[in-house]
């Protein structure tokens, strides 16, 4: 390596550039919510609720319920406006040189976002599109064989890598388009499905309440489905210090992208009811596949394609925001310092970007990830509880703070009660153990936390490792450090 580049791998001058525009805020939201599932398999919300009718509703009250939460985390963006989403909220609220209350929080939370939930979520969207990827290649097996998916579910994993690394602007440029080709599949749906109803073929969607479940725990269940549609509302916290001008773009961001996302749900549900029964939704392993063999004839292979890139979308909108999770953490030395470094050429989080695809690309392994999952939504409603309650606890410890957008205080307080409910509902319906598991993987954290933050302990020829990967990728530590 040249003597030039060693001395600015020493400089601590780089840092994260303002590529993220407007546009490209309301694309990150937008492209990573809607992904596989609004086009693969609706069928969960209708399962639980048993009607077209309140199908459709609860689409929208999980739209709403993202809105507020999305709200609720615009006025957190904006007082703090640092990146890494809820770990930073964390750190300001909770932390402070006599109380290391903040630290603990913040860095279980890392401890399950960086190893649970970011890498499962990015691992069930790259799964999608390599279950896509395949399927044509065997077109008489109900499922295609496991190998070569993971293969592609690898190989689409370590692209969105290269991607990310490369270039912030290619990543966005892939998120602009991927979510433009997916919202053109919504308008396909849509429109196919009104031009049905205009020639009078409304007699699915006239079922309207008919069949409505009256079990609680269905509806609940439908509402679990539906709003694992909708994650991805909080990506753009995620990447504050990379936002032009985050105090307009950001709530802006999310007044455009939230109801944007549940408009193309509704409509693409209303979509597949005037075209198809209840009976072949919840059969279809693919609802928008199925829509497109009756609907568009010889152009129905259209359809896959417009999946797969609505896959890779969400995918590259997960990584994007993941790394920088990780980035965050590292930097408040939580994790090796060495994840919060930039790559000096490119400006892009690169050892947080491997760290991240790494770890995805472990979670894939297994032959099940059912149990992933569910601790994926057990703990995620968990940490958007306690963060929110940061919220209301900064808003009675700093009122003086400055926000230059103030969410009305009823919204965080509903938000609160429903993260409860949905953290509390699943351990209380189903009994499982699963969620014991989840209960003490988290606090297993601590384990970690102690010899290696407390404590400072450093493994044996660590810096020697680091120095080493530092030269590897020319990385360097930000302007900030």
């Amino acid at each position: 390596m040249s003597g030039e580049n060693s001395k600015e791998l020493k400089s601590g001058d780089t840092e994260l550039k303002k590529n993220v525009g407007l546009l490209s805020a309301t694309a990150l939201i937008v492209g990573t919510m809607i992904g596989s599932g609004i086009f693969i398999s609706p069928k969960g919300v209708l399962e639980g609720t048993g009607s077209v009718g309140l199908s459709l509703i609860t689409w929208g009250a999980c739209g709403l319920l993202s809105m507020f939460g999305a709200l609720a985390y615009a006025e957190l963006g904006t007082s703090i406006p640092k990146s890494g989403g809820e770990h930073a909220y964390l750190m300001y609220t909770f932390a402070s040189e006599k109380c290391k209350l903040g630290n603990v929080v913040a860095f279980l939370y890392d401890w399950v976002g960086m190893f649970i939930l970011r890498p499962t979520m990015f691992t069930v969207m790259t799964l999608s599109l390599g279950t896509y990827m395949v399927k044509p290649f065997y077109p008489t097996c109900t499922d295609p064989p496991v190998l070569p998916v993971k293969l592609c579910t690898i190989a689409a994993m370590l692209f969105l890598a290269a991607v990310n690394c490369f270039s912030v602007k290619w990543a966005t440029y892939l998120q602009n388009i991927t979510t433009c080709i997916k919202l053109v599949a919504i308008a396909i749906i849509t429109v196919g499905g009104l031009y049905k109803i205009c020639k009078g073929n409304t007699m699915y969607i006239a079922e309207g309440f008919q069949d409505t479940a009256e079990d609680p725990s269905l509806i609940a269940i439908a509402f679990y489905n539906g709003l694992w549609a909708y994650e991805g509302w909080n990506n753009l916290n995620f990447v504050t210090e990379e936002l032009r001008n985050p105090e307009r773009n950001l709530p802006l961001a999310i007044y455009l992208a939230i109801p944007l996302t549940t408009v193309a749900y509704v409509l693409t549900n209303v979509g597949f009811f005037a075209v198809m029964s209840k009976e072949e939704i919840l059969v279809s392993h693919a609802v928008a596949v199925t829509w497109s063999n009756y609907m568009l004839g010889v152009m129905s292979w259209i359809m896959p394609i417009f999946v797969c890139f609505s896959c890779l979308g969400s995918a590259n909108g997960c990584l994007f925001a993941s790394g920088r999770l990780c980035f965050a953490a590292a930097r408040d030395e939580h994790v090796p310092k060495i994840l919060s470094f930039i790559q000096v050429k490119r400006l892009t989080p690169m050892p947080s970007i491997i760290f991240t695809t790494i770890i995805a690309i472990v979670t894939l392994i297994p032959g099940d990830l059912s149990t992933l999952i569910d601790f994926y939504s057990f703990s995620i409603w968990l940490g958007y509880g306690i963060t929110i309650l940061a919220l209301l606890i900064l808003r009675y410890k700093e009122p003086e703070l400055r926000r230059p957008y103030k969410v009305p205080l009823p919204i965080p307080v509903l938000v609160l009660l429903m993260s409860c409910y949905l953290t509390i509902s699943p351990v209380i319906q189903t009994g499982r153990i699963t969620f014991l598991y989840a209960v003490l993987f988290i606090a297993s954290g601590l384990f970690f936390y102690i010899p290696f933050v407390y404590c400072k302990f450093k493994l044996p020829y660590s810096k020697r490792i680091y120095t080493f990967l530092q030269l590897l990728m020319q990385a360097a530590p930000t302007k900030h450090e």
